[in-house]
């Protein structure tokens, strides 16, 4: 027996960073479940602040209901993690409202996952496409509440001779 009832899904996806912590997210339509490395969203992120950050696109979009979200993340703390699954999930937002010449799609059985093509023209500007008026106003939302840009603030690596980053050794008269 073939299981051949089941409908096809199709997955948009996302990638966050922030310091060392990077998150893959995975949006697709649903009721509004997100998890976390396989935990629920209040059981992995225990703070209020973490929380809110990374529900932060979904809410400035009005879509935290409509859509389920999966994230699998590694590396850096639990805030850094909380910041790099913001800028996956508004990345995958991004892609889901794009037009279809932006983006690139693999199919595998009833499973389609959905990525971003690099849109890039030879004179170096994105082209832009001419689409939904709704999709542009989600983008410019996401765009505008700055879940799209990456912070690229890194910790300071220790330079040769010095006791950390900056700090050098303590000064000695006698």
């Amino acid at each position: 027996m073939a299981k051949d009832t089941k409908e096809s899904k199709t997955y948009y996806l996302g990638t966050g960073r922030r310091k060392t912590a990077v998150a893959r997210v995975r949006i697709s339509e649903g009721k509004g479940a997100m998890a976390i490395n396989g935990r629920p969203l209040e059981s992995y992120l225990t703070e209020e602040k973490d929380r809110a950050s990374a529900m932060g696109p979904l809410v400035a979009t009005e879509l935290s209901s409509r859509l389920d979200v999966t994230v699998k993340t590694h590396g850096g703390g639990i805030t850094g993690q909380a910041d790099a699954i913001r800028q996956g999930v508004a990345r995958a937002i991004k892609v889901m409202f794009s037009p279809p010449a932006e983006r690139k799609s693999v199919t595998v059985g009833n499973v389609t996952a959905v990525r971003s093509r690099n849109t890039q023209s030879k004179d170096g500007g994105v082209e832009e496409a001419a689409g939904d008026e709704n999709a542009i106003g989600i983008i410019k939302k996401l765009r505008d509440g700055n879940f799209l840009t990456r912070d690229s603030r890194m910790k300071e690596r220790k330079k040769y001779g010095l006791r950390g980053a900056r700090r050098g050794t303590q000064f000695s008269k006698r």
